[in-house]
């Protein structure tokens, strides 16, 4: 499920993003299976050791060996994830179905990194959605709200505020 600048490309407003996040909804143990497909794709990992860091990160930085562009693969099976790859969305780009995740989830993901340039594609998600589920969305902020200790259902209320 693409997350990320490429999935704000799709809901908000446009902007420059240098690479993909994909989301991938399996555990660090299917490592393996990751990287034999990595290398038919041509995706170079980057990390030196790439299994050490994959372990402590549940991340997987890679470049297209022939145009540079850049992929990070997310590690991540917790409940969420596997809702919100239920919820994705599948979005045709060039023959191929490629799964997006849901507007309320990159809000979700957008407001848990917390950085200004998040908070201005959450603005610019809401001034182009509606129809959003209110309840989803305040729920799940409301969950993430201990783990990152902030208050992301006031941070939401806040940036809501200020698009209207």
């Amino acid at each position: 499920m693409i997350i990320g600048g490429q999935a704000v490309l799709v809901y908000g407003e446009p902007r420059l993003t240098r690479d993909i996040d994909v989301i991938l909804g399996v555990d660090v143990d299917k490592l393996p299976l990751i990287t034999a497909i990595l290398d038919k794709l041509k995706l170079l990992p980057l990390p030196k050791d790439l299994y050490v860091f994959a372990r402590e990160t549940h991340v997987l930085p890679t470049e297209h060996k022939e145009t540079g562009v850049r992929a990070d693969f997310i590690f991540s099976f917790s409940h969420y994830e596997q809702n919100a790859i239920a919820r994705s969305q599948p979005i045709p780009i060039e023959g191929v179905r490629v799964f997006y995740a849901s507007a309320e989830d990159v809000i979700i993901h957008e407001m848990v990194a917390g950085r200004p340039r998040d908070h201005e594609d959450v603005k610019g998600i809401l001034a182009r959605q509606s129809g959003l589920d209110q309840k989803y969305l305040l729920d799940n902020l409301q969950s993430f709200a201990d783990v990152v200790g902030r208050d992301l259902v006031k941070q939401y209320r806040d940036l809501s505020q200020e698009i209207r």
